[in-house]
């Protein structure tokens, strides 16, 4: 059955406080990312069992809730459309979170790239299919039709710089356009690629082509100018002075000092990861550290360094290290999806697996593997032996951020990429599958009783909790002790959900959802009541999946409740059934 995407977005409010509690939204390829203002009215258990609702963490003062590609676009729509706090991702406030002066300084890096990844990503699997068809086909490779979608697919690599800047004027609150008009001043065609001076070149004839990291620095500058400039200049002058003397300045800082230093950080950087993948002890390193960067939100780090590779040899030999760390949260994701006996594991983890297959690990390991960490170490283990395997050979890619699969596409040596995608995927699975245990998963969740509590000679009423039938004197609460509602009974609860007892209509739903009201197709009023005083909780503790007027069947989830939670607040968990319209009846069987 298909996502209710309105209904994950509702439920997500929900949990995490409602409206008001919720300062601002974003999303990425898989996560949701929320801002909020109190963060103890999260209710994280409730959140994790939504519908939808892949796993969820806590990076930079944000809570990030992994819904999965594609979906989590659609939920992201119902959310903005109930709560009004769409932002860009990199604009999302951190709540005033302590961060580490590591990660503020990676973060912008990340902020950077996210954005323009779809263009990246639509170029490199064009260019591979384009290169593909042209290998197979002398004469599609003798087209100008070739010639035209080769154009199309390296255009984004070419002006990389020129969107990088775009992108990091966006992040760094200046004018777009004017950074965008840096980041293309540092590539004109007229200049001299700085690959081809001796660096460093202080001279203004240098361009950057193919570089990311001297335009992004640049843009930085650009800036924090153009800020100064505002709170300086007189207001009748600001719209002409700031923005000519920010490109002015800018230009000049960029040429003379930052272009050329940048330049030879980058050019070390990308020297040192090309000597460190070639290493098989580097290699394997770096394959175990990736998947640690994807958990702490900073594997965008890579782009800058893989960029710099492209830009200057055509080769990314990062990729495949990339390629091998995603692979094994493949293999370890679906081991636990066809040894769990779990079905809720189970339902998670085999999409979870497609989805890493395909390059997009964020749902198999916030969603399966790191929850139940073993899987996620045995993928570690995976990604380190298969980067260690495409250390060999001059294993490389001609693009970025595509992996799995679909890195066939670009990669350089298929068969070596096929040993480093089976060395990885192999290893974790067989490691998940030889110390995983499955008794670490959740427990398998129950299913509706069957037990009669009542019956009258229009039907039964199923229990709509596991637990042991009491008769309604023993309830500790004189109003349904003494019946003055109807005919009724207690259930001291070994479950903790409300499953409705018998076909019929919701006809109340108590806002706190400690209560609900129902009538059966053949006319029983039945009140459900969770709990002794419990709408004193407020609505803590309680997940409601029905509203009023809904049809159910007999065994329909209505309501979870947390026990640990009601007992915690000093309440009676009983569970009340009373017939409300006991006086349409002759026959009423309960029990005493």
């Amino acid at each position: 059955m298909a996502l209710d995407y309105r209904r994950c977005a509702q439920e997500i409010v929900s949990h995490t406080g409602g409206i008001g509690n919720i300062v601002q939204t974003a999303h990425c390829a898989t996560r949701l990312r929320l801002s909020v203002k109190d963060k103890t009215k999260i209710d994280m258990d409730a959140l994790d069992r939504t519908e939808g609702v892949q796993g969820i963490f806590e990076s930079d003062g944000q809570l990030q809730i992994i819904i999965g590609t594609g979906t989590v676009n659609k939920v992201y729509d119902e959310l903005t459309a109930l709560t009004g706090t769409g932002v860009q991702d990199a604009d999302i406030r951190t709540g005033g979170a302590e961060t580490a002066l590591w990660r503020r300084l990676l973060k912008p890096v990340g902020d950077v790239f996210v954005p323009i990844l779809p263009a990246v990503v639509a170029s490199g699997i064009l260019m591979g299919t384009v290169n593909l068809l042209g290998s197979l086909f002398p004469g599609f490779a003798a087209s100008d039709w070739y010639a035209f979608l080769n154009m199309v697919s390296h255009a984004v690599f070419v002006f990389l710089p020129g969107i990088a800047a775009v992108s990091a004027a966006r992040v760094f609150g200046g004018n777009i356009y004017l950074g965008g008009l840096i980041g293309l001043l540092m590539i004109l065609p007229s200049l001299q690629s700085s690959a081809a001076v001796t660096i460093p070149a202080v001279a203004v004839q240098t361009g950057y082509q193919g570089h990311v990291l001297p335009v992004i620095i640049a843009v930085f500058l650009m800036c924090q100018i153009e800020k100064r400039l505002h709170r300086h200049v007189p207001e009748i002058l600001d719209i002409f002075l700031t923005p000519a003397l920010t490109l002015l300045i800018t230009s000049v800082l960029a040429f003379t000092v930052v272009g050329p230093l940048t330049a030879l950080l980058e050019t070390w950087l990308v020297s040192f990861a090309r000597i460190l993948v070639k290493n098989p002890a580097g290699a394997c390193a770096l394959g175990a550290l990736y998947p640690w960067t994807v958990l702490m939100g900073v594997h965008h780090m890579f782009n800058v360094i893989e960029a710099g590779m492209i830009g200057s040899t055509g080769l990314n030999t990062i990729m495949p290290i990339a390629s091998a760390a995603n692979f094994a949260q493949f293999g370890a994701c679906l081991a636990v999806g066809l040894r769990t006996a779990n079905k809720k594991t189970k339902a998670a983890a085999l999409p979870a697996a497609v989805s890493a297959f395909l390059g997009i690990t964020e749902p198999a390991i916030f969603g399966v593997n790191m929850r139940l960490s073993v899987p996620f170490l045995a993928a570690v283990a995976g990604g380190a032996a298969g980067a260690a395997v495409g250390s060999f050979g001059g294993l490389g890619a001609s693009a970025f951020e595509v992996t799995g699969i679909p890195g066939y596409l670009i990669i350089n040596k298929p068969l070596l990429y096929t040993a480093l995608l089976a060395v990885s995927g192999i290893t974790a699975f067989v490691l998940t599958n030889i110390f995983w245990k499955d008794s670490n998963a959740p427990a398998e969740e129950e299913s509706a009783p069957k037990e009669t509590a009542m019956r009258t000679e229009k039907g039964i009423v199923r229990m709509p909790v596991r637990g042991e039938l009491i008769p309604s004197c023993e309830i500790g609460d004189p109003l349904f002790a003494e019946e003055a509602m109807g005919p009724g009974v207690g259930i001291v609860p070994s479950g903790d959900t409300v499953y409705a007892p018998f076909d019929g209509t919701v006809v109340m739903v108590y806002p706190t959802g400690h209560a609900i009201g129902l009538e059966s197709d053949t006319g029983m009023q039945v009140l459900i009541h969770i709990g002794i005083d419990t709408v004193r909780m407020n609505g803590a503790g309680f997940e409601v999946y029905v509203s009023q007027g809904d049809t159910v069947k007999a065994g329909d989830k209505l309501v979870h409740f947390d026990r640990k939670r009601i007992a915690e607040a000093g309440y009676d968990d009983t569970v009340v059934v009373v017939l409300t319209n006991s006086a349409d009846f002759t026959e009423i069987e309960r029990k005493q």
